[in-house]
């Protein structure tokens, strides 16, 4: 049986370097997507599951600062890897401060390309989160995928990132300060009763009707999520 391919996102207004990439991924044994500005990009990655992005600097509609960005935002992952045709440090550092992994300078060379390629793979096979499972509830982190009693469930951002911290730690009675800090983050200010009204959501979306909640109230403490 032969391996899966692996998918990569070309985003990249040089059509003809569009394509000479795409063809030389293709060789590689990599199933390739082009989009050719930034908007369109953005949401292809989003939309996408990708294993690896290639992403140009200078784009029309959206820059890659600003797409990168936006995919890390948006709880996109996915390793990136940054082309710029600038001399200098500058575009490295901006490029780090929004969340890509690697750079490459225009011109490059066709073997340096599928070298950095690979190696973002290795790195990040190496890393990747394993999915989550508590009882009838499993959490995917990079397909972002959840299922309760064998039906997805659509979570906003908000709400998987809380469910993820509570997965991550199954069993472990957890601070509503806890919970608020590393979910909403240490310089959150508002009403910290957020975190009981998230609570109630994800309990309306992931537990069985008529069935205990499988994130329980600990009287005193906060909440844990268990099986049991």
């Amino acid at each position: 049986m032969s391996e899966e391919r692996r998918q990569v996102l070309v985003i990249e207004d040089d059509h003809d370097l569009a394509k000479a990439v795409a063809d030389l991924l293709d060789d590689e044994g990599f199933d390739v997507t082009m989009c050719h500005d930034g908007e369109s990009g953005l949401a292809e990655g989003i939309r996408g599951r990708y294993d690896v992005i290639v992403l140009d600097v200078m784009l029309p509609k959206r820059n890659g600062f600003s797409v990168c960005l936006d995919l890390r935002e948006a709880g996109v992952h996915t390793p990136l890897l940054m082309l710029t045709a600038k001399d200098g440090e500058l575009d490295e550092v901006e490029g780090l401060e929004v969340g890509a992994d690697d750079f490459l300078r225009k011109p490059f060379e066709r073997s340096i390309l599928v070298a950095r390629i690979h190696a973002l793979l290795r790195r990040h096979d190496r890393e990747r989160p394993q999915p989550l499972n508590v009882g009838a509830l499993s959490l995917d982190p990079l397909s972002r995928r959840v299922m309760s009693h064998g039906t997805e469930v659509t979570l906003t951002p908000r709400e998987f990132a809380l469910l993820e911290y509570l997965m991550n730690r199954a069993g472990v009675s957890l601070a509503k300060s806890d919970i608020l800090e590393a979910v909403w983050g240490s310089a959150f200010d508002g009403d910290p009763n957020i975190v009981e009204v998230y609570i109630g959501y994800l309990r309306r979306k992931i537990d069985a009707a008529g069935a205990a909640s499988i994130i329980r109230t600990v009287r005193g403490v906060g909440y844990s999520i268990r099986a049991d």
